[in-house]
């Protein structure tokens, strides 16, 4: 395993003694939900952790001249090769996938890419596929490689596939699909929601921002889990904020251990209005998570998957739907 994966395990908490806690029962004054249920997408993140590798696997050479500029196509099922994984927490991984090393993978802030896998055939004999969506959470502006961290759930088609897989295999991937285009100091403040592996797309709008010194974005992430050990790349995040006085992270869990030190149970209306910039139209708020914690903090999208009503928590606090974004 290369000194990039060892160095990504240590900076992630690592639980061993089961892969999700029973969650406690709801009681008339503390409301409780899933916060690690169902995996979000799948943001941008490099600093130290990551670097390029000198023995990637890409495709062949492309042509300079004529041959695409990005890895990614758009309309077309292109195949990437795993070059390595390793356990980020007790069920979740990270993946690398390489490419030609003179292209970039072709994706903007905030944006994904989507995935497919064989899944048996059908009545007349043609292969049927799952399809999924992730954010990649290495840095877009990264050449010759991605990388995708994925949680791993027992009944899960898609997640259980990439679980099985080992390096050199290979993955069927097109895109990207953009979300919302985030562009340098679009808002004075941005404040972020984020449950279980949703916090990626808002790690790839942190790392933009961040890493550029003409943006003075200032960022305020809630960030909630089922527990302490369910915080995926804490020692970054909480790195990332020591250094960078625009950042501050909140972290809340369902089932805190004996020493924590964060909040405690759902995302409520007191944390949302401590920890968030209020409404004003310098103001965007980012939410990214499982069902049941974006229907009580701002709604989920509408049925035709366009962005719908803004409800629960942000509502109440004011905020309209032209200052909230679900991912």
């Amino acid at each position: 395993m290369s000194t990039f994966f060892r160095r990504l395990s240590k900076a992630t908490p690592i639980a061993f003694s089961h892969a999700f806690r029973t969650q406690s029962q709801s009681s008339s004054s503390h409301f409780r939900f899933p916060v690690g249920a169902i995996a979000a997408i799948s943001g941008g993140i490099s600093y130290f952790y990551y670097f390029s590798e000198p023995n990637l696997v890409h495709l062949d050479q492309i042509n300079e001249d004529t041959g695409p500029k990005t890895a990614l196509i758009p309309d077309k099922w292109v195949e990437f090769k795993l070059q390595e994984k390793a356990k980020v927490s007790h069920n979740t991984h990270l993946y690398r996938f390489s490419f030609d090393p003179n292209l970039k993978l072709g994706l903007d802030v905030a944006s994904c890419l989507i995935t497919r896998a064989p899944l048996g055939e059908d009545a007349e004999g043609k292969t049927k596929y799952v399809v999924r969506p992730y954010t990649p959470i290495s840095d877009p502006d990264s050449k010759g490689y991605f990388d995708l961290m994925i949680k791993i759930y027992p009944e899960g088609k898609m997640s259980q596939h990439f679980d099985k897989l080992n390096p050199g295999d290979v993955v069927e991937v097109k895109g990207p699909i953009e979300k919302i285009r985030y562009t340098p100091n679009m808002k004075k403040h941005i404040g972020m929601i984020a449950g279980g592996s949703g916090i990626t797309p808002m790690l790839q709008v942190i790392e933009a921002i961040l890493k550029n010194p003409d943006d003075n974005t200032k960022v305020s992430l809630i960030y909630a889990n089922v527990s302490p050990d369910d915080i995926l790349l804490k020692k970054k995040l909480d790195m990332l904020a020591a250094s960078h006085p625009n950042l501050k992270v909140f972290y809340t869990v369902d089932s805190p251990s004996k020493y924590w030190v964060g909040g405690t149970g759902y995302i409520s209306k007191d944390m949302a209005s401590k920890g968030l910039p209020a409404p004003s139209d310098d103001t965007l708020i980012l939410v990214c998570g499982p069902p049941g914690m974006m229907k009580h903090v701002s709604g989920g999208k509408a049925k035709d998957w366009t962005q719908g009503e803004v409800s629960g928590v942000l509502k109440e606090l004011g905020y309209t739907e032209d200052m909230v974004y679900k991912f």
